[in-house]
């Protein structure tokens, strides 16, 4: 079998946060045609009593710790060296070692690289016959970009230069790869007008979604226990800023104009690691569950799923989850780029606290609820699938 070095950033399980959804699908389809020798990162405690489930699916299977704290002191030399914080918050000696020997001793030239940073374990000026597929996933300069927008002062200039330098580490390595890969055409566009002169290897792959997993007809655990009886649901890594930034958000500026209204709505925000700004947010309106080991459940008794990002990029697979869950999504435009839903299954709208509250009480009091939700479930069947989306690796790796 042909052999594929495949480099994430963090373990490509489990699959229940964005990234990692990607990258465990990534791991499955190549583990089904390919040897792979899979280097990544454990970056969260928790994740150590998954890796016995991660070996079956590589030849070889090599993992570094990350002290987060530690990395974050590491990334600052990047502001000493001109880099971009993100590479030394990765950079490690014995991935290094790892990486290069085993291209040596197995005769590897066909490299899947997911999430820039890993980038850097792969020699930019290796030789051409060395298929190096990138997976940037999103155009993450433009979500520090995003992200210097929100903030003032020292973080505003901070999360700039890191926009500015990771923007031209982006695309030094984009024009070695045979590949950049983006999850949806808009991602793949806009990174097509910031390095306008590799556009022929630019391209989408899209995120599907698991219709079997995220079912509306499985059984669940008893949820009674859930407070309201107009429930509204936010599922997401409660670390993870933009998703922190969204839900203190919707919080305190949309969920009041709800309750004025109607008393008995009730906010889960349901997601591992919340931050002490969410955990604040806990109240008699506001449910904050920290870890679940199943976020179905919480879907499934849901009367409404919100999306109400500010940050955005890339595909939300929060969204597409919920859709195949039969549930309509009130989101954010920036929340829906990508999966582009029509009017009929699902609302789109500016973050606008007045224009989100009216919207989801007029959902949430629609007799016509439980029809358009099962066409939203149709709809991600149809048009988001993993296994059409990963077919377009083989064009580069070759037959297995």
């Amino acid at each position: 079998m042909t052999a594929v070095l495949y480099l994430a950033h963090r373990l490509p399980y489990p699959p229940n946060k964005g990234d990692k959804i990607r990258s465990y699908h990534l791991l499955k389809h190549l583990a089904s045609q390919y040897q792979v020798f899979l280097g990544t990162f454990i970056d969260d405690p928790h994740d150590w009593q998954y890796v016995e489930q991660i070996k079956p699916l590589c030849t070889e299977l090599f993992i570094r710790p990350i002290n987060p704290l530690l990395a974050k002191c590491k990334a600052l030399t990047g502001l000493i060296t001109g880099q971009p914080l993100t590479l030394p918050y990765y950079t490690d000696n014995k991935m290094k070692h790892w990486v290069k020997t085993v291209m040596a001793n197995q005769g590897i030239n066909n490299v899947l690289v997911f999430s820039s940073a890993m980038g850097q374990f792969v020699d930019l000026d290796s030789p051409a016959a060395v298929n190096k597929v990138v997976d940037f996933v999103d155009v993450d300069s433009d979500k520090w970009r995003q992200y210097s927008d929100k903030k003032s002062g020292l973080s505003a200039w901070v999360y700039r230069r890191e926009a500015e330098q990771l923007q031209a580490y982006e695309k030094k390595l984009a024009s070695s790869a045979t590949a950049s890969l983006f999850v949806s055409e808009e991602e793949a566009n806009l990174f097509k007008q910031l390095a306008a002169n590799q556009t022929e290897q630019i391209y989408a792959m899209r995120n599907g979604v698991d219709l079997n997993y995220f079912n509306p007809q499985a059984d669940f655990n008893s949820t009674e226990h859930l407070s309201g009886s107009a429930r509204i649901v936010f599922t997401g890594a409660m670390d993870y800023w933009a998703n922190v930034e969204a839900v203190s958000w919707f919080a305190k500026e949309v969920l009041p104009l709800l309750t004025q209204v109607q008393p008995d709505v009730h906010f889960y925000i349901v997601g591992g690691n919340p931050t002490s700004e969410v955990q604040q947010l806990a109240s008699p309106h506001v449910t904050v569950t920290g870890r679940v080991e199943d976020v179905r459940p919480y879907i499934a008794a849901a009367d409404l799923v919100v999306a109400p990002l500010r940050i955005a990029r890339g595909i939300q697979n929060k969204v597409l989850e919920a859709m195949a869950m039969a549930k309509w999504v009130v989101g954010t435009e920036q929340a829906m780029e990508g999966i582009n839903p029509p009017d009929e299954i699902a609302d789109t709208l500016p973050a606008t606290p007045q224009l989100m509250a009216e919207t989801i009480l007029a959902r949430l009091n629609s007799t016509e609820r439980q029809t358009s939700h099962q066409a939203a479930r149709q709809w991600v069947a149809q048009r988001f699938s993993w296994e059409s989306s990963l077919q377009q690796l083989n064009q580069w790796f070759g037959s297995p």
